[in-house]
């Protein structure tokens, strides 16, 4: 049952919990737990990742739009494939590593498939090439996974399929962050992809440590993986 009159001083204290969660199990284990409070959580922190990253997809997105196979990495409880099923998207694939978030996934009825996978310890448990759009928002950030895990979401789109990422714009994340770039960068030399579009957002999600101001910034990113 969803707990009731949780305040932002309660949200505060999982996710500074989270961020001590350094093992990939103990991370997991974070997550079964925090699965039915999840969304009440993040509408308190005032968490805009998903919404903001199916309008950067929709906005750039040309194709048919009710077959467009759509892969919803570290789906959590389908907050961006909501999002994009209110954008005319209708072919939802799922993975993510906590099997409760996926129950709660499970339930909106959103997709045609949902597995469960360790991202960054074990590979994407779908076949190469087959999506025409790949996202993953919240996961890709300092504690979560490894950058390298973008070489696996391109691999998995189609040519000339998108792939859309975030990731926080905070103090802590930083030096994440530049990795990722780098690593965007290094494909676009390599022609892998072309960059699409970057969305820079202020206000990404209401600021938890006391070494940022009232709300920490964050950023999406779309890429088009080059045809074959």
């Amino acid at each position: 049952m969803m707990a009731v009159n949780r305040s932002f001083s309660d949200v505060r204290k999982v996710i500074l919990f989270a961020q001590k969660s350094t093992g990939a199990e103990e991370k997991v284990a974070f997550y079964n737990d925090w699965a039915s409070n999840y969304e009440q959580d993040v509408g308190i922190l005032e968490y805009r990742a998903p919404s903001l990253a199916a309008e950067l997809l929709s906005a750039a997105y040309r194709g048919n739009r009710d077959t467009a196979a759509v892969l919803d990495v570290a789906c959590g409880t389908g907050l961006v494939s909501s999002e994009l099923h209110n954008m005319g998207f209708r072919n939802f694939f799922g993975v993510d590593g906590s099997h409760a978030m996926l129950d709660i996934a499970k339930r909106k009825g959103l997709y045609k498939e949902l597995k469960q996978c360790m991202l960054g310890m074990e590979p994407l448990p779908v076949q190469a090439g087959s999506f025409d759009a790949v996202v993953t928002v919240g996961a890709l950030s300092a504690g979560n996974v490894p950058v390298a895990v973008v070489k696996e979401l391109w691999q998995v789109a189609k040519p000339g399929g998108y792939v859309c990422i975030t990731t926080r714009g905070d103090v802590d994340n930083l030096k994440y962050r530049t990795e990722l770039e780098n690593t965007f960068d290094s494909m676009v030399q390599d022609a892998l992809w072309v960059q699409v579009d970057v969305r820079e957002v202020e206000q990404w999600e209401r600021a938890v440590s006391n070494k940022e101001a009232e709300h920490i910034p964050g950023v999406v990113y779309l890429y088009r993986k080059s045809s074959d």
